[in-house]
């Protein structure tokens, strides 16, 4: 088996995700595991798929064929995943929203050898105030070499400049 990770973005409309699914199934596809949101009448997701080997060009022009249909796919060949050598964090932060926020704080990530696994952010109106806040919850791959002491202290340093509330956990 080879396995694909597509990445799939259309309108937002009723049987979008059957269509992907059925052009997966009708060659010989399985579906392994996806992460997809509908945003502003959009839908995107990002999928993992095994394939016989002997499908495995058929189902990537059936896929790509989807474009005419307004779907447009991404096909990737997945990668080999590395060993675990980082412990998994969780990252919480609410703040008044304004631009650079996920810049500054990915920037730092990034500086320090950290990886995202997973990210999802909103603006959303505050209870008593209706000003928008912006919310972010990520996983974090922190390398098993980083302390996680350092890497509080940079990161509630950055919270304190952005003025926005950070909290780090590592219960999964």
């Amino acid at each position: 088996m080879n396995h694909l990770v597509l990445t799939v973005i259309a309108p937002d409309q009723p049987g979008l995700v059957e269509r992907i699914a059925q052009c997966i199934a009708g060659h010989g596809g399985n579906w392994l595991e996806s992460r997809m949101s509908r945003m502003a009448g959009q839908f995107a997701g990002i999928l993992r798929v095994a394939v016989p080997a002997e499908s495995y060009d058929e189902l990537v022009e059936a896929l790509q064929a989807l474009n005419a249909q307004g779907i447009r796919v991404l096909v990737a060949e997945s990668g080999i995943e590395p060993s675990c050598t980082w412990k998994p964090i969780l990252l919480d932060l609410v703040g008044n929203d304004r631009p650079g926020i996920v810049r500054d704080i990915t920037r730092l990530l990034a500086e320090q050898g950290v990886n995202l696994e997973s990210l999802t952010t909103e603006v959303a109106p505050a209870p008593m105030s209706s000003e928008p806040l912006f919310h972010a919850e990520a996983v974090l791959a922190v390398p098993l070499t980083l302390s996680l002491d350092v890497l509080r202290d940079k990161l509630e340093n950055l919270a304190d400049d952005l003025m926005v509330e950070l909290n780090l956990r590592t219960d999964p």
